[in-house]
């Protein structure tokens, strides 16, 4: 136990002491991974704020299921409600809707309107709310199936649209992510190179002692790992400062803004998630950078 501590104590020096002699290097590293890992939370942040806005604004819109004139809403509406594509299910009878529509149409004798006509022209109608915009078609599809339904009808277009700017979304997320990973990795790269380069002769005399390559070269990593924990931090910080500033403003907004900055809140898991991600990446991408430094100058 004591054996492990002392090297624990050596590798902690070493990397300090390599941090130290760093200087302006450090700082150039840690800055261009915070600036990338910045991007990279706000990236990722906005696609969860969008995505849960857009299935926010998917689960208010509705499908009207229109029944056969001899069949009853009641009986098919439970039906509706144990489908798991379906949010929430509002009956609207024909009788409902005939007043309704007499009182738009500025009729005052409804009774005298409906003798005139013979009957009540209208059919039963049930309004299902889907739980996200992307299954709407299949909900529709499922629907129209169903004995007793004459015609079901939704908002195509908006849900066509919808689906295709969340998947766009997704795609420009992956895009981002993978462009600051690539950069991100060049840029530790040469950091850890250029400090490698600079403790060149320490290096020698430790090979020369009979020092093994992994335990040169390991607080070198270390500093790669200490580079990205620093930039995610800093990175969290900065996000956290825009993401209250955004809220006092829109707080002071009408209703309607309110409401989208209701939205766009992130739920307790993301918001856990979103320091844990930013570190990790940014601890995977200083130890990958290191790594691939340490390997160049451990083979020259």
């Amino acid at each position: 136990m004591l054996k492990i501590l002392t090297k624990l104590d050596y590798l902690l020096k070493e990397t300090w002491i390599g941090l130290q002699r760093g200087g302006w290097m450090n700082w150039a590293a840690v800055s261009t991974v915070t600036v990338l890992l910045f991007l990279f939370g706000l990236s990722l942040q906005t696609s969860w704020q969008v995505e849960k806005l857009l299935y926010q604004f998917g689960s208010q819109l509705e499908v009207s299921v229109y029944l056969e004139p001899k069949a009853r809403a009641e009986s098919i509406a439970p039906l509706v409600a144990k489908m798991p594509e379906v949010a929430d299910t509002e009956i609207i009878t024909k009788e409902q809707a005939w007043r309704k529509l007499a009182k738009e149409l500025g009729i005052s004798n409804i009774e005298g309107a409906t003798q005139l006509l013979g009957e009540n022209p209208l059919v039963d109608e049930l309004k299902v709310k889907a739980r996200n915009s992307q299954i709407v078609p299949t909900l529709a599809t499922r629907l129209a199936q169903l004995q007793g339904v004459d015609a079901v009808q939704y908002v195509d277009e908006a849900v066509r649209r919808v689906t295709q700017l969340h998947r766009g979304l997704n795609w420009m997320t992956l895009t981002i992510t993978v462009i600051l990973t690539l950069t991100a990795i060049a840029v530790t790269s040469t950091t850890i190179g250029l400090i490698v380069m600079a403790r060149r002769q320490e290096i020698e005399i430790l090979q020369l002692v009979g020092a093994t390559s992994a335990w040169i070269y390991l607080p070198f990593i270390l500093q790669g790992i200490t580079f990205g924990l620093v930039g995610g931090a800093i990175a969290w910080g900065l996000i956290n400062l825009i993401q209250q500033f955004v809220g006092n403003v829109l707080a002071h907004q009408p209703e309607f803004i309110k409401f989208l900055t209701h939205g766009l809140q992130l739920t307790f898991l993301q918001t856990l998630l979103l320091p844990v991600i930013l570190l990790n990446f940014g601890a995977t991408v200083g130890l990958i950078g290191s790594l691939f430094a340490v390997r160049r100058f451990a083979k020259s």
